[in-house]
């Protein structure tokens, strides 16, 4: 008897809309929006078409968010840019996952703008 080492990925937009729209748990819990999209990419990412790859652009994002908020930081001290740029990254924080989960639904790739590809 032949065995079959691979296994069909099963079409899931709604999951991947989910994990996208999951990172606004960081307005609520403060933590959450790093958390759940990565377990849900962690456990999901071989059994449902394309959230790899979204789940790679979500945990990118992430981890991005969070190392220009520790630069903007620092960045108080000169002039308060660090405070119009932790605005800027509050309002693209909320913004683009709420654009990207649109896109998920319709089968489009999502684009984050300024995030660091550390996992590729």
């Amino acid at each position: 008897m032949e065995s079959n080492y691979y296994t069909l990925k099963r079409t899931d937009n709604q999951l991947i809309m989910v994990t996208h729209l999951a990172q606004l748990l960081t307005y609520l819990t403060g933590f959450g929006g790093l958390i759940v999209p990565l377990i849900i990419w962690a456990t999901q990412k071989d059994k449902v078409e394309g959230l790899d790859a979204h789940g790679k652009a979500i945990i990118n994002f992430q981890l991005s968010t969070i190392i220009y908020c520790i630069i903007s930081i620092p960045l108080i001290l000169v002039f308060g840019l660090g405070i119009l740029t932790l605005i800027i990254i509050g309002v693209l924080a909320f913004v683009m996952p709420i654009i990207n989960a649109i896109k998920a639904s319709n089968g489009e790739f999502p684009k984050y703008p300024l995030s660091f590809n550390f996992i590729s």
